[in-house]
């Protein structure tokens, strides 16, 4: 079993022992999703980013993952798959020779 897949068993096992998987629909798995992003953000508004704590970016950051990996366990994808697609795709919008150290839209490379 990969740790992807751990992962994934870890979560649904939880929501299992809870019953929540009745609430855990795409549009509910989206918006927590997003909430959990915000709180994520809101841990460096008005601060330099060296001063927020790293315990609280784990936190924030777990919560993201745990919703992220419930909506592919959800829409039966792959998360390794769909991740190594997206990057393919980058790679051809962003290549190399173009886009190295700048950070321009790959609209206007």
């Amino acid at each position: 079993m990969s740790d992807i897949q751990e992962i994934t068993a870890a979560i649904a096992q939880f929501n299992r022992d809870r019953d929540w998987d009745q609430f855990h629909n795409g549009k509910d798995l989206s918006i927590a999703l997003s909430i959990e992003a915000s709180e994520l953000l809101e841990l460096f508004l008005w601060k330099d980013p060296k001063d927020v704590k790293r315990e609280k970016i784990s936190e924030e950051l777990a919560d993201v993952f745990c919703y992220a990996f419930q909506m592919a366990d959800r829409y039966g994808f792959d998360v390794k798959e769909i991740v190594m697609e997206k990057l393919a795709k980058n790679a051809e919008k962003y290549p190399v020779e173009k886009a190295r150290g700048v950070a321009t839209k790959y609209t206007e490379l």
